[in-house]
């Protein structure tokens, strides 16, 4: 395999191992042969971020840095098991399937109470658990069937209102949902799972404008700066790229409410045609999620996919 794109050669020369093996895997960015990929994949378990992080989870499935699930922003067991699915762990790995045993026990009780009450608060917690439960993709679990039924209720029942946004609905919360959903395989999405992404799809898209941002905020708030960055990794929050590569997964790309965010990341394209990315969090997480110059190239990459899967081929 011999790269044509300048960008597609310079992603393959990063120093982090997830880089390279998402760069090999798409094959809208390159064609190499499977027994590259699949050695590209076995490298990022060995090196870079994914066993830095693995090396600190406690054999109960939590990470050693702990003072519960949640804290300390952004190295505690949540945000840890959201990095290494964004790195693309092998899902077959004990200790990442660990974590999210540890993870659905932890929060089993506030689902559970959440679906008697019939209210779905932290949505965006919720959706980001269920996208690397669904990750390892484990065997038949009651947890993993409560959680995919709270997330689909939290977006169909309200566009996962939140009282940290007045108890508006929250964009955040929809984009952070959709990504859990879009981790279940198609076969085992039933028409709940169905009718909650039309509906945040719509909320996203249709009912609001991406590229604008003109979502529901508190009297007297604003949208955060966050959202017309391009942000890696970002945690509870979303941005515009965030939510396209969320809209990729589902394959709405092609909805009308998708075309101008997609002109706006082209806009955003540098003369040498990469993206100049943000991180906001990078010295918050793992250090060893890599250098500014990394970020660039995740977000080259994320902004290449989307584009190139949105059959905006010149990108």
């Amino acid at each position: 395999m011999k790269p044509t794109d300048e960008r597609i050669s310079w992603l393959l020369d990063s120093q982090t191992p997830s880089i390279v093996y998402q760069t090999l895997s798409d094959p809208r960015l390159c064609s190499p042969p499977a027994a590259r990929v699949r050695a590209a994949k076995a490298r990022g378990m060995r090196t870079g971020a994914i066993p830095a992080i693995l090396s600190r989870q406690s054999k109960q499935g939590n990470w050693k840095i702990d003072f519960g699930y949640y804290g300390p922003k952004y190295f505690s067991t949540h945000w840890s098991m959201m990095l290494l699915a964004e790195l693309g762990a092998e899902r077959a790995d004990a200790r990442f399937r660990r974590g999210a045993g540890y993870m659905l026990e932890a929060t089993r009780g506030k689902v559970q109470a959440g679906l008697e009450s019939e209210s779905f608060p932290w949505s965006c917690l919720f959706g980001n658990i269920l996208r690397y439960a669904w990750s390892v993709r484990a065997a038949e679990d009651d947890r993993l069937e409560r959680l995919t039924r709270f997330c689909a209720r939290a977006v169909s029942d309200g566009d996962c209102a939140c009282g940290w946004n007045g108890g508006k609905a929250c964009a955040w919360g929809v984009a952070r949902v959709l990504w859990g959903l879009a981790a279940i395989p198609k076969p085992r999405r039933d028409r709940n799972v169905e009718a909650a992404v039309r509906k945040g799809v719509n909320f996203l898209l249709r009912d609001h404008h991406l590229e604008r941002a003109d979502y529901p905020v508190p009297r007297g708030g604003r949208v955060s700066p966050l959202w017309f960055k391009l942000n890696f990794p970002l945690f509870y929050q979303a941005d515009i790229l965030f939510t396209l590569r969320v809209l990729d997964e589902l394959e709405f790309l092609d909805h009308r409410g998708a075309r101008p965010a997609l002109d706006w990341l082209e806009s955003r394209r540098r003369p040498d045609g990469r993206w100049k990315g943000s991180s906001p969090f990078r010295t918050r997480t793992w250090r060893e999620m890599g250098a500014p110059p990394e970020t660039d190239r995740w977000v080259t990459l994320q902004a290449l996919r989307i584009l190139r899967h949105a059959g905006r081929a010149d990108a």
